[in-house]
This record gives C-alpha cells, sequence and structure tokens, in this order.
C-alpha cells in the first residue's frame, strides 16, 4: 500500500468525494484506512469506563485504500504514486522514496 499515516489524502468515490483529510490509521490486510472527519457514523453504545455516559457517538469509519488519492504537496491536487531508488547520503545505502506521478516531487 503506497498510501501512510499522516498522509493527506482527498476521496475520488463514494459520498464524500471531494473532500479531503488525514490518514489516522491504515490497514494493510484489508486495504483500508480510517481518514479524519470522513465516512462518519453514529455508533449507539453503551455506558462504560471510558465513556460513562454512553449515548450516540460519532465515528470515522474505514474507506478502501482505492477510493482516495494522494494530495501533491506542490499542486494541491489529487497524484499517482510512483517510486524511485534514492542513493542516501549519509548511510551510503539505496532507499525507496515515493515520488508524485504528476510534479515529480518526492514526498
Amino acid at each position: 500500500m503506497k498510501i501512510r499515516k499522516n498522509d493527506n489524502v482527498v476521496l475520488i468515490a463514494g459520498n464524500n468525494k471531494g473532500k479531503t483529510g488525514k490518514v489516522l490509521k491504515v490497514f494493510p490486510k484489508v486495504s483500508k484506512i480510517i481518514v479524519e472527519g470522513i465516512n462518519v457514523r453514529k455508533r449507539h453504545t453503551k455506558p462504560n469506563q471510558t465513556n460513562p455516559q454512553g449515548g450516540i457517538l460519532e465515528k470515522e469509519m474505514p474507506v478502501h485504500v482505492s477510493n482516495v488519492m494522494l494530495i501533491d504537496p506542490k499542486t494541491n491536487a489529487g497524484t499517482r504514486l510512483g517510486s524511485q531508488i534514492i542513493l542516501d547520503d549519509k548511510t551510503g545505502k539505496k532507499k525507496r522514496a515515493r515520488v508524485s506521478r504528476a510534479s515529480g516531487e518526492m514526498i
């Protein structure tokens, strides 16, 4: 999966199409992510120790990773991702960097 935690993404499909948010959690085994403020559902919860009053809480639910695009920092629009092998100056080892397909800039 090319999307990581703390990335800024834009939704390209579904009810929240066009909205942007920050990735809070990634589930690579099922190819889903949780985005801040996106796909919010109401959950009816019983009182418990963390929430003594209970009631109706709003909670972000997972979205499939195919329905989001990473936001390019240069153009501030959705972009596809590629990878590029670069040489690390400090260690001298090869590293793989994520690169925007639209602008060619490293992310």
